[in-house]
């Protein structure tokens, strides 16, 4: 007995000056809150108390705590509004770690007591007064993408989606928020920047309904998804661009080259042809039409098509390698069999179709010589042009 009431002596000696200095110096914080000078040592103060687990529940802890980033913020906004110096971007770092330190405490606050009770004393006016500044999570999110310091960005675009979810918010309908799809839009945008797909793919459904940003959205995606070697979501998402913004160049000529890739060479035809029925003036289905013929070996049609894209316009590079490239083809077909004076006779006159074709590509398109040079060489060579067969063998060289 006298042991027990040794031990108990002992643990009331070390406890009671533990809890006395303790309430000392959430007493000492109080009044730095309320003097309104060196919030942020008050914060630093509560903080530490809160990092011992025997004081995650103190409400007293806290509430000084929040007040104290509550008072930083306030000062560094009023600062903002009467353009007093202010260190724009730390501001919108102290408004997320206010709603932060808040929810944190909501949830807190909203623990059993010893008798099983909840009895939530705060949440209603930490709500209310939270609510007037959610704004600033997005225009801080905004802030920071504008400086494409898109970690930031996400970190505080994040928190003004996630309040939906915060039992701190459940009467406040921030699910209602116009904002939220746009919000949700550049949190793609910035997983996107970061090569970070779960980032980006967070609020993927909430930011397909921005519908001003869609046809981004979708392409930001399917990168997303290519990257990932998601085939099925990646066509999926071609597939919904191309439906939504069919004259977009990036949606068309990506899905058919992805349908070609994978062996849907006939599902990639009907899409052309779909495209053309519904725009038979698009340059860009006309082109993909033409690409399609050349590889299937239809050569005739293929240089049909191209002679009519360059009838409207006399600048499409790849309308003229696509007839050339067909033109030579077909003398090679000619010289894979047996070849006499009559067959050599079609030869030279296809390799002389094909060489204005050739030419013009290489003048429209001097940087891809990797393409035009070896066109040129084969076409040189067969019709015995000397000197350009020269010039064109040192540049391979």
């Amino acid at each position: 007995m006298k042991k027990r009431y040794a031990i108990f002596l002992f643990l009331w000696i070390t406890i009671v000056p533990c809890l006395n200095a303790q309430k000392k110096e959430i007493q000492q914080a109080e009044a730095i809150v309320k003097s309104g000078k060196n919030l942020d040592r008050a914060e630093k103060q509560m903080r530490k108390l809160l990092t011992d687990s025997v004081n995650r529940r103190n409400l007293k802890i806290w509430t000084t705590m929040t007040n104290a980033v509550r008072g930083q913020y306030l000062q560094g906004n009023e600062n903002l509004y009467l353009h007093l110096k202010q260190d724009t971007a730390a501001l919108f770092k102290l408004a997320h770690k206010m709603f932060r330190d808040y929810q944190a405490m909501d949830s807190v606050d909203a623990l059993p007591d010893k008798k099983g009770r909840i009895r939530i004393k705060y949440r209603s006016s930490h709500a209310a007064f939270l609510q007037t500044y959610r704004p600033n999570l997005y225009n801080g999110g905004v802030f920071f993408l504008r400086r494409h310091s898109y970690q930031e960005a996400f970190t505080l675009l994040d928190a003004f989606l996630d309040c939906q979810r915060q039992p701190l918010f459940e009467n406040q309908h921030f699910e209602q928020d116009p904002l939220n799809p746009t919000a949700a839009f550049w949190t793609v945008l910035c997983g996107y920047q970061l090569d970070n797909p779960s980032m980006a793919l967070k609020y993927k459904d909430l930011a397909l309904q921005d519908t001003v940003r869609l046809e981004n959205c979708l392409q930001y995606l399917a990168e997303i998804y290519k990257k990932q070697c998601d085939k099925q979501l990646y066509e999926q998402t071609l597939v919904d661009g191309f439906e939504r913004y069919p004259n977009s160049s990036y949606f068309f000529p990506r899905l058919i080259d992805h349908l070609n890739s994978t062996n849907q060479r006939d599902r990639a035809m009907t899409i052309v042809d779909e495209a053309l029925a519904a725009n038979d003036s698009s340059e860009l289905f006309i082109f993909a039409k033409s690409n399609m013929l050349l590889n299937q070996g239809d050569y005739d049609a293929c240089i049909a098509l191209c002679d009519t894209l360059i009838a409207r316009n006399d600048t499409l590079a790849d309308a003229y390698y696509n007839a050339g490239v067909a033109y030579v083809n077909k003398a090679f077909l000619i010289e894979k069999g047996r070849v006499g004076a009559k067959q050599r006779k079609q030869m030279r006159q296809l390799y002389q179709k094909a060489l204005p074709y050739m030419e013009r590509y290489r003048a429209l398109a001097p940087q891809e010589k990797d393409k035009w040079a070896a066109a040129l060489y084969n076409i040189y060579l067969k019709l015995n042009m000397g000197r350009e067969f020269e010039e064109i063998d040192r540049i391979l060289r």
